[in-house]
């Protein structure tokens, strides 16, 4: 089994490519250990010092290491516990467990405004910030504003405010005149 490894916008975060599906639809986001409980595999990358965060897309898994440690350290260790788990025959999930990445649900008179907004997150921006090792998934839309949560190494990466503003905001103002401005949720 080969492992491919690319870097992503955020220092802090680095994408691994195993090779095989990781999901086979969807995104499973762990931001802290405790989170990991419903993945074998998540449990087993928290079990390796200095991770501070996993998130599984189709295809890779991106980790976050915490301050003051070296991915020199850190790598070694990450690619042998994909490897273990992938040669296990574990799944990545527990059977059970929901863990594609939802979209707020909106009704009302903002119905039609809503469906265009996730129309182009999920034909414009998700694939987008996919290719960066993370996610972005819509919290709603009042006022003029769209809320979303950024994840994976879109969360805390230094230029996540530029995406949101300069990317994602301008293009769903062209789009849709409704919107006004667009704001991160935790």
């Amino acid at each position: 089994m080969f492992i491919q490894t690319e870097s992503t916008p955020n220092p802090a975060t680095l994408k691994f490519l195993p090779g095989q599906t990781v999901l086979e639809m969807g995104t499973a986001d762990f931001p802290a250990p405790e989170a990991a409980s419903a993945s074998p595999l998540a449990t087993r990358l928290f079990a390796v010092e200095g991770v501070t965060g996993v998130f599984f897309g189709t295809d890779f898994v991106t980790i976050t290491k915490a301050d003051g440690i070296e991915w020199d350290h850190l790598k070694p260790a990450l690619l042998g516990a994909i490897m273990e788990h992938f040669q296990s025959g574990q799944s990545v999930m527990e059977k059970g467990h929901d863990h594609a990445s939802g979209h707020a649900e909106h009704t009302g008179e903002d119905g039609a405004i809503v469906g265009q907004i996730k129309e182009l997150l999920d034909s414009r921006v998700r694939p987008a910030v996919a290719q960066d090792g993370g996610d972005i998934t819509f919290h709603g839309f009042e006022r003029g504003v769209v809320y979303l949560h950024m994840q994976g190494a879109c969360a805390g990466c230094p230029s996540s405010t530029l995406t949101l503003k300069m990317g994602i905001e301008n293009l769903l103002r062209h789009y849709i005149p409704e919107v006004t401005e667009v704001r991160p949720v935790a």
